[in-house]
């Protein structure tokens, strides 16, 4: 399983590219801005996009999704909870094309030897999930956790749909999860699910609620 990340866009925002490297078949993880420089990874390391996965709908994580799959053709997932509301103030919603997978907690998406567990995990969104990813035959466990969790933070509940007490749940839920993962969040550095636990002052309140 190989992760690129672009930091995209005037958010910074992270977008994954998860690669299966025996078939070259990738998952594309929010692409929030400049859908060339996608593209020309792609064509760059010969990548089929095989989907387009979203951790939530807000503008910085969807502003690149209507190039991407006109161009590749891939199938787009994401909650139907951030479909067609506000949850960024009233000057952008994010509509889902029509073809769009809703996909909820349980799901898994198959792609290959690689597969992606959706977990909902609302708070910065009604939507948001944090995404599993395992690749069989292989030890290794990767976090896209969105704008749930940051390194040492997580995500603003101070938008229109965020809730504050959900938000501490899913943090609480994701440390609660059995042994360690590399977490590739929506913004900032990549960290791990022990780090955080540690150290990451939201989540530790989170733990300590009952």
């Amino acid at each position: 399983m190989l992760i690129k990340s672009f930091s995209l866009g005037a958010y910074e925002t992270n977008c994954y590219i998860v690669t299966d490297e025996t078939t070259l078949r990738c998952a594309v993880i929010d692409p929030g801005a400049e859908a060339n420089t996608i593209l020309d990874y792609l064509e760059e390391n010969k990548l089929k996009c095989a989907c387009v996965l979203l951790t939530h709908g807000h503008f910085d994580h969807t502003g690149a999704v209507e190039d991407l799959c006109a161009e590749t053709g891939a199938p787009l997932y994401m909650h139907r909870a951030d479909d067609g509301i506000s949850i960024a103030g009233p000057f952008y919603r994010f509509t889902a094309p029509e073809g769009t997978n809703f996909f909820h907690e349980g799901d898994v998406i198959a792609m290959d030897r690689i597969s992606f567990a959706v977990l909902e995990t609302p708070g910065h969104t009604p939507g948001s999930v944090t995404l599993l990813a395992m690749e069989t035959g292989s030890e290794e466990r990767a976090l896209f956790t969105g704008d749930t969790l940051f390194r040492d933070s997580c995500g603003r509940t101070d938008f229109p749909k965020s809730d504050s007490a959900a938000m501490l749940r899913s943090l609480r839920r994701l440390a609660e999860l059995p042994g360690d993962y590399e977490v590739y969040p929506g913004h900032m550095e990549a960290t791990t699910l022990s780090r955080e636990r540690r150290a990451n002052p939201f989540m530790l309140y989170a733990m300590q609620r009952s």
